[in-house]
């Protein structure tokens, strides 16, 4: 890795030294390097000033290694949130005195709770994560390795399967997973879905969680249920990027047709 960018937004705090300033702050970090974060004091410096009464003097820190960064929290007693804003509302609590917890998100907000309405954020971006190349295993011998999840991104059931998850990849994460006559809609205008009924898109749901994805669409102490189906379905394409945000250019253009019955119904 070479390196991360911490960025400050503006009215958060200020840079080492001057409580009051207000500025955006932005620092680079390269690998061994750390950025310490907190209220700060003349005996506590720090690189990012975080002026909020409910922050410590030293919350934390920031550690670059050669692969990826390492968040320490110093407070005794609140916990500190990694989120990842780009996913589908992932994120991981980093508690009180945890030392040196490996970040895997390529960009990350952390979030600090305060006494005021809104909680004190700082994001870091690290783009340089490894990977190996296409060909990097192709060396070794034995039996092929079978993957785990097979989907082919022509078919339609693909198109089903990135409808259902269209609104949380849209960051509306709180919004309900759509309903089989939403999915009929939304995919109309798709040159290859014109006569889709929903019927059809049912049947898609059912295959995509008894084949591809191997769910059972039960929860426990309600039975089957297709809205459980359709939930679980949404939540591991999104858990393990079987769908990505690219995978949106694939739906026909949204229209605002929903939006304007829903405020003629009101």
């Amino acid at each position: 890795m070479s390196g991360v960018v911490v960025h400050l937004p503006q009215g958060s705090g200020g840079a080492d030294g001057d409580e009051r300033c207000a500025d955006a702050v932005t620092l680079r970090l390269g690998p061994g390097e750390v950025a310490r974060f907190g209220r700060g004091s003349p005996s506590i410096p720090v690189e990012l000033r975080l002026a909020d009464a409910a922050i410590s003097r030293l919350a934390g820190e920031i550690r670059v290694t050669d692969d990826h960064w390492q968040l320490t929290n110093h407070s005794g007693t609140h916990s500190y949130l990694v989120e990842n804003p780009e996913g589908a509302g992932e994120y991981f609590r980093v508690p009180p005195r945890r030392v040196g917890a490996p970040v895997p998100f390529e960009f990350a907000r952390v979030v600090l709770p305060t006494r005021g309405e809104l909680a004190v954020t700082f994001q870091v971006f690290a783009p340089d994560h490894v990977y190996l190349g296409p060909r990097a295993m192709d060396g070794l011998r034995g039996s092929h390795t079978i993957t785990a999840y097979s989907l082919d991104e022509t078919a339609t059931y693909f198109l089903v399967l990135v409808a259902l998850c269209e609104p949380r990849l849209r960051d509306q994460s709180r919004v309900a997973v759509p309903t089989t006559p939403r999915i009929v809609d939304r995919l109309r205008a798709h040159a290859g879905c014109a006569a889709l009924t929903a019927r059809a898109v049912s049947s898609h749901i059912d295959y995509l969680a008894e084949e591809k994805l191997r769910i059972d669409g039960r929860e426990p102490g309600k039975g089957d249920r297709r809205n459980g189906k359709r939930e679980e379905i949404v939540g591991l394409a999104l858990r393990f990027g079987l769908v990505r945000e690219e995978h949106l250019a694939l739906l026909p253009p949204a229209t605002r047709t929903g939006g304007r019955e829903r405020n003629a119904e009101r």
